[in-house]
């Protein structure tokens, strides 16, 4: 994952760097995944409302957020005219969508820091975290072996979403 020891040839400060790389390369996969996935609802807002890509590509387009979007997908799946079982199938799908939005957002809404000395890499949230007493503001994670695991099976979790979605968009004839 990302612990690169390092050997004879292999400066602590390059290890570390590596190590940089390859969290930056998994993340770059994690937002080509979600990217590719949330891109479907296309598909689905093009099924759900009745019109054909290019309108669902104008309206996807027009909605900046992916909460936005989900909301658009749910509210019409919940409109009287969708079916019992098609509302259900899109509902699961976009609540199981929203599930990996928190780590995708934990890598999109952050700076990392990285320590050459020690070879650490952390996350530092760029939000404000309001409390009820209180604010929390610049939050740091560690990017280490475990969250490297994590951040793969988000991965995994996306590629199957994908494939559900395009099966959801066969089932229902939605425009493909």
């Amino acid at each position: 994952m990302i612990s690169v020891p390092p050997d004879a040839t292999m400066m602590p400060e390059d290890a570390g760097e590596a190590a940089l790389q390859q969290v930056l390369l998994l993340v770059g996969r994690l937002n080509y995944t979600w990217t590719n996935t949330e891109s479907l609802l296309i598909h689905v807002i093009a099924g759900l409302a009745g019109v054909d890509k290019d309108v669902a590509v104008v309206i996807f387009l027009t909605l900046n957020t992916t909460r936005a979007r989900v909301d658009m997908v749910n509210r019409l799946a919940k409109m009287e005219r969708c079916p019992d079982d098609q509302r259900q199938a899109v509902l699961k799908l976009t609540t199981a969508l929203m599930r990996e939005a928190a780590l995708r957002n934990r890598y999109n809404h952050c700076i990392y820091s990285f320590d050459p000395e020690d070879g650490q890499i952390q996350t530092i949230m760029m939000r404000i975290q309001d409390r009820k007493h209180d604010i929390q503001v610049g939050k740091m994670q560690p990017v280490d072996d475990a969250e490297s695991r994590n951040i793969e099976k988000a991965i995994g979790r996306l590629q199957d979403l994908n494939r559900d979605f395009w099966a959801l968009v066969r089932e229902y004839g939605y425009p493909a």
